[in-house]
């Protein structure tokens, strides 16, 4: 291999590293937690195919020094791991969130991914080989019917800019599985490559998956007579620039790398905690500065999200299997 894993001395050891890997996972939580806001920024003025392809368009701008100084050289294997990984985390994971998004609330979007947390402890049982006791199995549960309640029981009130839907809530709840599949194939590339590598090269590879999967889109709509939009550009305000080049660099690119470089110092199972403070610090965010509301029932939902993700990440583990998706 071309690039060297320095931090894979130090996953196992070295308290500085722990404590730094647990921030930069703090950090990305934070970080995503923007995300659905600003998504729904850029979506007041251009659909989700469009508003998808821009946000990557700037998180490629701010991985372009990573592509032009580090050169790597993959065998057959790592690369179809990459494309794998690409594929599942940037075209289908945020053309099916957004378009999830765009039918539902930013809060409702938000509380639905406190659920991942729980996903990635059931994917890890079932791919890694680790045993969730009764208290885990229990989370599980507990997180599921607080997903209900999120879903079924929310409000209903418009805002004047959209109101939950099942629909919505339930693109976003695949969306997350199918981003398990990058979680779990990214860590496995981790192994002989550094995260800052696999970051942009993911990012890269998702780009042109995305733009190949809108091109066809494109030219589908053409046969059957669909109407077209054009893509925005002059008629885009300041605001939703800005917005997309928050998304794109703060909330895609940089927040993508601090998680890759977090869960390669410390354990996976631990740093999914930090997921939790993107459905807190969303939710806030779409009840505050968006004027959204949420029910009675889709708050108790939402803390049955939050307190089983706490319990199955908080608590002690065993360490974790050496093979992921192997």
């Amino acid at each position: 291999m071309c690039d060297s894993n320095d931090g894979m001395a130090h996953r196992a050891g070295g308290g500085e590293f722990r404590f730094l890997g647990y921030a930069a996972c703090a950090l990305a939580g934070t970080l995503w937690g923007t995300g659905f806001y600003f998504g729904r920024l850029a979506l007041d003025e251009m659909n989700v195919e469009h508003m998808v392809l821009y946000r990557f368009l700037f998180a490629c701008v701010g991985m372009l020094p990573v592509i032009l100084t580090q050169h790597v050289r993959l065998t057959a294997s790592e690369l179809r791991t990459l494309l794998l990984a690409a594929f599942f985390g940037i075209p289908v994971q945020f053309l099916l969130q957004f378009h999830g998004l765009a039918l539902t609330t930013v809060s409702h979007a938000a509380l639905m991914v406190g659920a991942m947390p729980v996903f990635l402890a059931l994917a890890a049982s079932i791919f890694a080989g680790e045993r969730l006791d009764w208290i885990g199995w229990l989370a599980l549960c507990g997180s599921t019917v607080g997903a209900a309640l999120v879903v079924l029981g929310g409000s209903r009130v418009s805002t004047g800019r959209e109101t939950p839907s099942l629909a919505g809530d339930l693109l976003v709840i695949v969306s997350l599985i199918t981003a398990l599949a990058w979680i779990l194939l990214s860590k496995k590339l981790m192994r002989t490559h550094s995260p800052l590598v696999v970051t942009a090269y993911t990012i890269y590879s998702g780009m042109l998956m995305l733009v190949v999967c809108l091109v066809c889109e494109s030219l589908f709509a053409r046969v059957a007579g669909v109407k077209i939009e054009p893509f925005p550009f002059a008629h885009v305000s300041w605001k939703a620039w800005m917005a997309l080049g928050a998304s794109g660099v703060l909330c895609t690119a940089t927040t993508t790398f601090l998680w890759n470089w977090g869960i390669n110092h410390v354990p996976a199972s631990r740093a999914g905690v930090f997921l939790n403070i993107e459905p807190a610090l969303g939710s806030v965010l779409g009840v505050e500065l968006l004027g959204e509301r949420l029910g009675p029932y889709a708050w108790l939902g939402g803390a049955l999200i939050l307190i089983a993700a706490i319990t199955l990440t908080t608590r002690e583990h065993e360490a974790e299997p050496a093979v992921i998706l192997e």
